[in-house]
Order: C-alpha cells, then sequence, then structure tokens
C-alpha cells in the first residue's frame, strides 16, 4: 500500500509531467486528457462535483463500521486514493484560480473514470469462461435504428456489446429514479463523454455506417442521442403523478450506487400523459394542439401534424416524441422550446440541401449563421400529405417536392434566409385511430420467451409476442415461417419499453401471394371483410323473392313507364343511379336521376343501420368488392337491375337545351330500367350518333327501342356537355390522375394484362348530372335544415404551399395563375400544349398542383359557424353533398332520409348536430382508408404483373429533380417510381446543378467503345426518358431502371 507522501509525489510528477504534455504542440493522445479538454462546462463540474461528495459520505459510513472490526486499518487504497484527488494540492508556481478550477476538475474527472474502469474490470470478469450467455448479455437494450430504418431489438445486439452490463446499471437508476431530466446542455455534455461527434462532412452513409461500426464500443449512444433531443422519460400511464424534477437535473452519484445491483430493470422511455382536465385546459389556453398524426412512410422518425393557422406542419420528431400514439391517432401536442425548432433553409438564400447532407449536419451549418451554435434538432423539409377530392384526384406518393428521403427540397421557395419549424411531443392520444393491426413476420430470439413481430410498415414498432402465442413448431423450427406472413394486434405498449406486446391474431400465408397479402392490407388498415351477422341478416326482407308492397304505390310517383337506364362499368353488381330523358313539346327536356331507395331497407337504428354506419362505405380492390350492406340488398333489392321494378329517389328537372334549370321535383318514385347500359356501350352511341343499333346487340325492354335510347343518350351528352362547359367557366377545377386497371384470369384471379384506364365522354354524362343532382339535395336539405344537413365540403389549398408551387412554376417558364380554382384550371389548360407529350405533361402538371390541396370532408352544418366554410373549392359552389350512391356511402343515406323528412314523406331524423358531425367524421376516416386500401390493392397487382411479365419498357416523364436522385412518371403503366443515380449501370458521373433556379442533373455515361465519346443525358422535370420495370428479390417490389439514351445528347 502506498503512503500518502508517496502518493502527494507521485500526483505532483503527474502533474508536471501533464503541464509538460499541454507545452508541446501535439494535442493529448489519452482519453482522459482528450475528455479534460473538451468537457469543463459548468454543469460537468457540478455532476463530478456531487459524485465526489456522495461518494466521501457513502465511504465514511461504510469506514465507521469497519473501523469496529479493523481499527489499525482505517483508510482502505480507495480511501487513500480519493485523499490523493482530494487532498493534493497544486505546485506553488502554478497556483491561479484558473489553474485551481483545472486542478480540481482533473481530480474529479480522474475519479469518475476511475469508476469507468472499475465497471470495465467488471465486464472483462463477465466474458470470462463460465459466465452464462444471460449474465454476459444482461437484459435487452432498448432500441436501435437498423439501416434499412427499422428499429432493431437490443436482445439481437447485446450479446456483441462489452458495456451493456453498466448501461442495464443506468437503465435501473433512471427507472428508480425517474426525476432525472438532463436538459439540453446537460445532455450534450454527458453525451460528449461516449459520443464524439460525427464529422461535419460525412454523408449520411458514412455516418450511418460508422454508427454501426461502433456499436459495440458505444453502447450509450442511442440513450444519449434521445438526451439530446429533449424529451423527458418519464412514467407514460395517465393515472401516474409527474415526477418532480431533481434540483441539478441529473440522478445522485449516492442513489445510483443505491441501484447498482438490479439489472433487470428497464428505464422510462416515453414521458407521462397529461391528464384530461390538463389538456382540457391547455387547449382552451391554446397552450396545446390537437391534430391527426401523420407519419412519414419513407421515414418513421418523422411525423406531422397540421398547423392550427396554416403554416408550416407542426414536426414530430422521433420514436420517444409520438409517444406510442400511431399513424392516423387523434393527439394533442405541446410545443417545444423555441431553440429545439426545425431550421429549414430556403431556395432563396442556398441550392437546397443535399442528398449528402444529414438532419444534424444541415441544422449545424444553418443554426450557426443564425445564432452561432448549434440547436439539437433535426432540419425537416415539411411534408405534406393530402388526399383532395374525389374530382381532384388523390395526388400520388411521389411527386415534385418529395422529401421523405431526403432532405434536398426543389421546391422550398421562401424569400427570408431561414424559416423555422415548430417542433412538438404528444401529450395525450384523444383518439387511437389506428387499427392496431399490422401484417409482417416473426423472428426466432434464443433464450428468450416470446419472440420479435416485425412489422412490414415500419411506422409501427417491432412486438414481442409470446412463444405461447406462436405457431407450435415456432420453436423447432423457427426457418420454415421466414417467409410467413402474419396478422399481430397490439395489446399494449407500456411506458418503459421502445417496443409494443402484442398476439398473433391469424396466420396469413406465403409473402408476395395476392391472397395473403389482400387480406393483410384489409386488416391492417380496419376494413370489417367479415360475414354479416344472423341479427344484421335478420333486418333483410324474409319473402323472397321480394315485391314492392302494393301501399308503397301509393306514396310514390310510378314512372315504370319511362325510357329509364343505367350507366355503369361492365363489370358491376351494385346499379344505384339511372338516368332519363325525353324531349318535350317547347323543345326543352324532362330529365330525371334515379337512385336506389336504400333507407326504405336500412331502418334508423337498427342492427343492419348500425353495420352500415361503422362500415361507413364500400371497399373496391383490383379482385373484389367488401360491400357495406349484405349482397342480398346490394346486388339485388336495392340495384337497379333491368327489367326490375324497383324503389327509388328522384330528382326530375324540366332543362333547356342549354341546360338551365327551369322546374325541380324532388320525391318517391318506382322505376323499371329498360337497359343496363356500359360505359364502352353508351360510349358507341355518342361516337356514332347516325348509326342504327340492331335490337339483338342489346337486351332492352320491349317497352322501347334501341333508337329510344340512343336518342336519350345523345340528348344527355349534349345537355351535359354544356352543363360541363358552365362549370368550368364558373370556376371549377378538376386534377384528373391516372388509373391503372387490370384484366384477370377469371379462375386464378391473376393479372394477364393492364392499360390506363381512359376518361371518355360517357363517364362525364354520368358525372354531370350526378353532380346535378348532388348541389341540388345540398341546397334543398340545408334550406329545410340548417343545422342538421349533412353536406360535403372542400377547404382552399394550402397557402404556403400555393406560394412555393407557384414560384417553382415560374422558375419553370409556366404562367399559371392560382388565385382560384378557376384560375388554375385556365391556366393549366394553356400550358398543358398539344404535342405528342402533352398527355403526359398533364399528368405531372396535375400532380403538381394536387399537392396543396386538402381533403373534402363530411360535415354537420350546425357543426361550422361560418357559412363560407361550407364551400367546395374545387367544384367552386356554395352548397354540395352526396346523395347519389347510398348502396356503397352511409352519408347518402343519411341525406336521404333529411330528404324524405323535409318532403314529409319520412321520420325525422334521428341524429342530433353533435352525433351527426361525429358521424360525419368517422366517414371521413372510412373513406380516406378505403381508398389507401383501394391503391394497396393496385400496387399489389402490378407487383405481381411486373414479376410475372416482367421487365416491362416503356419511356416516362420526369416529375422532380433532387440531389441525386430524380423521380419519374412511367407513361404506359401511371406508376412513378424514384431513380437513383448511384444504381444506374453504365453511369459514369452526374452532377447536380441549377440553370435560372430549376434543377437539373447532368448524367454521363460511359463509352461504349474506345473510340466512342461519352453520352451526355441533361435530367429536367418534362424531360422524356426510357426506363424498364424489374421485380426486385423482395415480395412485390420492383424499381425503375434507366436505360441508356440511344444518341449523345438528351
Amino acid at each position: 500500500m502506498d503512503s500518502p507522501q508517496q502518493s502527494k509525489k507521485t500526483k505532483r510528477n503527474r502533474g508536471a509531467k501533464r503541464a509538460q504534455n499541454q507545452s508541446m504542440t501535439p494535442p493529448p493522445k489519452d482519453a482522459y486528457a482528450r475528455l479534460l479538454s473538451q468537457h469543463r462546462s459548468s454543469m460537468f463540474t457540478l455532476y463530478l462535483e456531487q459524485y465526489a461528495q456522495d461518494s466521501l459520505s457513502q465511504k465514511e459510513a461504510n469506514d465507521s463500521s469497519s473501523a469496529l472490526q479493523a481499527p489499525s486499518d482505517r483508510l482502505n487504497v480507495s480511501q487513500q486514493r480519493r485523499e490523493h484527488v482530494l487532498i493534493d494540492s497544486p505546485d506553488s508556481r502554478d497556483f491561479s484560480p484558473s489553474s485551481l478550477k483545472n486542478k480540481r476538475e482533473e481530480s474529479l474527472l480522474s475519479l469518475y473514470m476511475e469508476k469507468l474502469n472499475t465497471h470495465n474490470d467488471q465486464q472483462e470478469c463477465e466474458r470470462k469462461p463460465g459466465v452464462s450467455e444471460r449474465q454476459r448479455c444482461g437484459q435487452r437494450r432498448d432500441t436501435t435504428a437498423s439501416w434499412d430504418g427499422d428499429i432493431e431489438s437490443g436482445e439481437e445486439l447485446a450479446c456483441s456489446r462489452p458495456n451493456s452490463a453498466k448501461k442495464q446499471q443506468k437503465q435501473q437508476r433512471k427507472k428508480d429514479e425517474p426525476n432525472k431530466n438532463v436538459g439540453p446542455n446537460a445532455a450534450e455534455v454527458y453525451a460528449g463523454l461516449l459520443t464524439p461527434p460525427m464529422k461535419a462532412g460525412a454523408s449520411e452513409q458514412e455516418q450511418e455506417k460508422g454508427k454501426k461500426s461502433k456499436k459495440k464500443n458505444q453502447p450509450k449512444k442511442t440513450e444519449e442521442e434521445k438526451n439530446r433531443e429533449g424529451v423527458l422519460k418519464l412514467s407514460a400511464d395517465p393515472q401516474t403523478p409527474r415526477p418532480k424534477r431533481n434540483a441539478i437535473g441529473i440522478n445522485s452519484p449516492g442513489e445510483k450506487i443505491k441501484n447498482k445491483a438490479d439489472r433487470r430493470s428497464k428505464k422510462q422511455v416515453f414521458e407521462s400523459y397529461m391528464s384530461f382536465e390538463e389538456v382540457s385546459h391547455g387547449l382552451k389556453r391554446g397552450e396545446l394542439y390537437q391534430g391527426q398524426l401523420r407519419i412519414n412512410p419513407k421515414n418513421y422518425n418523422e411525423a406531422f401534424i397540421p398547423s392550427p393557422d396554416d403554416t408550416r406542419d407542426i414536426f414530430l420528431d422521433g420514436v420517444v416524441a409520438r409517444n406510442r400514439a400511431l399513424n392516423g391517432d387523434i393527439v394533442v401536442v405541446q410545443i417545444l422550446p423555441r431553440e429545439q425548432w426545425k431550421v429549414v433553409r430556403s431556395d432563396a438564400d442556398c441550392d437546397g440541401t443535399s442528398e449528402s447532407d444529414t438532419p444534424a449536419e444541415h441544422v449545424l451549418r444553418t443554426a450557426q449563421k443564425r445564432t452561432g451554435h448549434a440547436p439539437t434538432p433535426n432540419v425537416r423539409v415539411e411534408d405534406q400529405s393530402s388526399d383532395p377530392e374525389e374530382l381532384i384526384r388523390k395526388r400520388p406518393d411521389i411527386s415534385f417536392t418529395d422529401t421523405a428521403d431526403r432532405l434536398e427540397d426543389p421546391s422550398t421557395t421562401q424569400a427570408n434566409a431561414d424559416i423555422l419549424q415548430k417542433t412538438a411531443k404528444v401529450v395525450y392520444i384523444v383518439e387511437r385511430k389506428h387499427s392496431r393491426a399490422v401484417t409482417g413476420h416473426l423472428k426466432f430470439l434464443p433464450d428468450k420467451s416470446f419472440a420479435m413481430f416485425s412489422p412490414v410498415d415500419h411506422r409501427v414498432p417491432r412486438i414481442n409476442v409470446q412463444l405461447d402465442d406462436c405457431p407450435a413448431d415456432f420453436r423447432s423450427h423457427p426457418g420454415d415461417f421466414a417467409k410467413t406472413l402474419f396478422i399481430c394486434r397490439i395489446t399494449d405498449w407500456t411506458a418503459d419499453s421502445n417496443f409494443a406486446e402484442g398476439q398473433l391474431a391469424k396466420t396469413l400465408g406465403q409473402a408476395g401471394e395476392i391472397q395473403p397479402e389482400t387480406e393483410g392490407i384489409l386488416t391492417e388498415y380496419d376494413v370489417d371483410f367479415s360475414e354479416f351477422t344472423d341479427e344484421v341478416l335478420d333486418c333483410l326482407p324474409k319473402n323472397l323473392p321480394w315485391t314492392i308492397p302494393p301501399e308503397e304505390f301509393e306514396k310514390r310517383r310510378d314512372l315504370r313507364q319511362e325510357c329509364i337506364f343505367t350507366i355503369d362499368p361492365a363489370t358491376a353488381r351494385d346499379l344505384d343511379d339511372a338516368l332519363s330523358c325525353k324531349q318535350l313539346p317547347d323543345g326543352n327536356f324532362e330529365v330525371g336521376v334515379h337512385i336506389a331507395d336504400v333507407s326504405y331497407f336500412v331502418e334508423e337504428g337498427s342492427a343492419l343501420d348500425a353495420m352500415a354506419s361503422q362500415r361507413a362505405t364500400s371497399v373496391y380492390l383490383v379482385q373484389m368488392v367488401v360491400p357495406m350492406l349484405p349482397r342480398l340488398l346490394c346486388e339485388e333489392l336495392c340495384s337497379l337491375n333491368p327489367l326490375t321494378d324497383r324503389l327509388t329517389f328522384s330528382v326530375i328537372w324540366k332543362l333547356t337545351p342549354e341546360g338551365k334549370i327551369l322546374e325541380e321535383w324532388f320525391g318517391r318514385s318506382v322505376i323499371r330500367s329498360c337497359v343496363k347500359l356500359s360505359y364502352d356501350d353508351a360510349q358507341r352511341m355518342i361516337e356514332a350518333p347516325e348509326r342504327l343499333f340492331p335490337p339483338d346487340e342489346l337486351p332492352i325492354d320491349p317497352k322501347h327501342t334501341v333508337d329510344e335510347i340512343h336518342q336519350a343518350v345523345l340528348h344527355l351528352h349534349s345537355i351535359a356537355k354544356k352543363l360541363r362547359a358552365q362549370r368550368f367557366i364558373g370556376g371549377a377545377l378538376r386534377l384528373d390522375q391516372l388509373k391503372l386497371s387490370f384484366t384477370l384470369d377469371k379462375e386464378t384471379m391473376m393479372p394477364q394484362g393492364c392499360y390506363i384506364y381512359e376518361y371518355r365522354d360517357s363517364n362525364k354524362l354520368v358525372e354531370e348530372f350526378m353532380l346535378l343532382a348532388n348541389m341540388a339535395t345540398a341546397t334543398h336539405i340545408y334550406r329545410k335544415f340548417p343545422e342538421l344537413a349533412l353536406l360535403r365540403r372542400h377547404p382552399p389549398p394550402k397557402a404556403k404551399m400555393v406560394k412555393e408551387l407557384e414560384v417553382l412554376c415560374n422558375q419553370l417558364g409556366l404562367n399559371i395563375d392560382f388565385s382560384s380554382a378557376g384560375t388554375i384550371q385556365k391556366s393549366l389548360c394553356a400550358v398543358y400544349g398539344d404535342d405528342d407529350c402533352s398527355v403526359y405533361r398533364k399528368q405531372v402538371l396535375n400532380n403538381m398542383c394536387s399537392r396543396p390541396m386538402q381533403l373534402a370532408l363530411y360535415f354537420c352544418t350546425g357543426a361550422l359557424q361560418k357559412k363560407e366554410e361550407f364551400r367546395h373549392y374545387a367544384l367552386n359552389v356554395p352548397l354540395y353533398t352526396h346523395f347519389t350512391s347510398p348502396i356503397r356511402r352511409y352519408p347518402d343515406i343519411i341525406v336521404h332520409r333529411l330528404l324524405a323528412a323535409s318532403l314529409k314523406l319520412g321520420p325525422h331524423l334521428g341524429l342530433s348536430t353533435e352525433e351527426a358531425q361525429k358521424q360525419a367524421s368517422h366517414c371521413n376516416d372510412k373513406k380516406t382508408l378505403s381508398k389507401r386500401v383501394q391503391e394497396l390493392s393496385s400496387e399489389l397487382y402490378f407487383g405481381v404483373f411486373v414479376k410475372e411479365c416482367g421487365p416491362l419498357d416503356s419511356k416516362a416523364m420526369v416529375m422532380g429533380v433532387l440531389d441525386k436522385s430524380f423521380d419519374v412518371l412511367v407513361l404506359k403503366y401511371g406508376v412513378q417510381k424514384r431513380i437513383y443515380c448511384k444504381s444506374v449501370v453504365g453511369l459514369d458521373s452526374f452532377h447536380h446543378r441549377k440553370v435560372e433556379k430549376v434543377p437539373q442533373l447532368r448524367l454521363v455515361w460511359t463509352s461504349e467503345d474506345l473510340e466512342s465519346p461519352p453520352v451526355e443525358q441533361v435530367i429536367s422535370i418534362f424531360s422524356v426518358v426510357e426506363v424498364q420495370l424489374r421485380a426486385d428479390e423482395g415480395p412485390l417490389k420492383y424499381s425503375a431502371v434507366l436505360r441508356r439514351p440511344e444518341n449523345n445528347a438528351s
């Protein structure tokens, strides 16, 4: 044992040597000196002082007890070392306030380093032979980000981390003392001990590799990065009171030592939810905000809620900030301090963030320009999701401003230098709208009582599933289930785990096959495709075949002798609308729209009504339909099948040949459709007005002739063209998007071919009269029930996004007036052009203009106080509703009931304003989910088609240009893909530039032989390129490959 005097002498020698080393030019190489030079903040010093004090007090307590047994040995080695640290004084010639401060920090830090060395020695012992795998691995770590953006289970990685035991001790201390709250400054200082900053010039890929290579040596990195986010890690139980904070903001070292033995505890990951009262008061005071959570499907760390002031969306950074909320949930958020907001750099100040920039690097540069120091959060250019009204087709996922993968943003156009985007954290979940059901795969974890379920959707966390809940052979042969697709439902998600708990709901089958994939889509998006219960079926008529009761004829207008017909897709079975048109002696026309009277069969308050209101909509997939109502109603009793008496609700007008309404009549009726026309049938009639169609070409009612039907179609077409022209002159807007259709094998239902669906005059004919009926009904029911009418509104587009789009269009030389829906329509028609590429240029422009558009929404008029909010932006009308499709849309049934009540043909609607608004919101949700399921079904079938029939060649038009990639619209199939320059085979180099602020990529292809020069290709918006669609290794995945241009310039 060294004496105190020897230790003092040694300490002085070390100090002199250290002073000599510090005077030399090369920087210190040892970790001790490097840490000392980097961390001299007051917070870090405070931490070391507190640690030293607690260590002394604990040691003194231990000495008092040990003195009874060995009085002569009052000081052990550790105590002597502590005395050497605390008593040793600097040499007299070095004495100064600054040198004393530095010396004290060195002494305290040496004590801290001694503690670290002790833990390392302990872990070295744990790696010795004879130590069990479980002892070496310790408890699982909470989370880490894998290369593919998913979350990995720490149990898979813990065995390879030498410091896992120490990390578990740290987790236990955090749990036992939940008052830890490391502020941003303290977190940055403390994290710096173990996590050196990444080089400023490192690319995103290099940083990701660096993370993976340092996981074993830096097991605390993920925790400390979370601390830098400034998110409190408290209990998430809403009933648990919020813990108080420690005076110094960090755990007491004495308490850390106290909890050292328990290595199985978990840290608190998520913050406690606020109480309902706190949330209510916060919302009223404007301190909290409520909105629907949208998680970026391409980067699960990024989420948004709409801003209440119509500015940039509020950004939620990371999983912890979302606090266990899932995509689509209605949440309440609290805005973080201003220093934690995101810095968005404008296009006016720079050329846009490059793909090689990481979020942290971009924040560092932009924030340093503004404030001289770097805030902690990542930068994020707003990701704005939207789903416009049916007449403004839903925008595709990839478009000219898509920044989901990178931070590059060619459309950011604010005039000021830097823009701050608010960030927030979830403090309350108002409504869990996500189904909590996901499809995915099981992964076996050795020596664990549970398996890890990995969802296909990375926006959902990985889920722990008990092995007892897994298939019987999973334990012994887990490899047999590697490609099996399961459905798992989340049952719990505790505050101390990054992973949810769940149960397997069903084994679907092999991934990549249509049937299991379809069932997974339906389950994940909460589509009820189960059979209707006996209670529901009991509400249907019992005596089949059903006939109209005689008393109904007395209550209705009998139109069975009129020439009434349906126009629908050839495969349609639920025919809910029919048309009639006859010319009057005065030259005007009597035009009728006849809609299936579904409300007659669906009695309000019945089990059938409850099921219909819950499903809210029929869901159309490529190969099937999930009906809202039982098929007996959808396909028989309510469907306006030809040559059958059916109950209807009719709107009949007296119209001039120009489409001016002279008279209008609403009422219940009885019709008998004389023929079922397909859109192709009606189109042939429109295109051949002089042709005499043979009677055997169409199966029609003998009371009517083919020529009579032909003339009715021609009259309707003529009036529809006038109505359409008047709508667009009046300021309407329509932004069509390409729709992919498939031809299927009747037996296997596998895709045999695909084509772009053509929207023709026959479609426009039906659309115009359905719009006319919907607008007329909206006006009627609102006049009768101003507080209870169920209407549909379409808010104007986001002003900020419109401004950005306008600047981009100006840069592209496109003169588009964005002041109103009508001016947009007029401008687009002028810039489409009439060359060979005009059709495709139109699709790109429509996509660009669709992005700022907002959702169209059902609402109850009594729930909105401002009538100007009732307007439908795209149609440019003050009132609009849905009346024409009650077989497949529940809001139409409510509208039918309102219409019947207004005409004294039925009881008053049994809903209050609040109940009607709640039902409207539910229908909005179900409609959005239905559209997404329809899109996923189309993507599924096209993925199968590419795999079975590919590769597929096509021309493509560039939709957006980024730093290292560009987006294309594949013209033959209407799909959109992103092409990454680094993955293009045969490309020698590429360079991103801006020509008059318009982004371009200059590609240089390697020469095919020594004599030929390299081929250059310029990629800009509206460029036409050759691509090939090829199936990828993953199930149903495919990519677009850029083909080499044929000439030397493009």
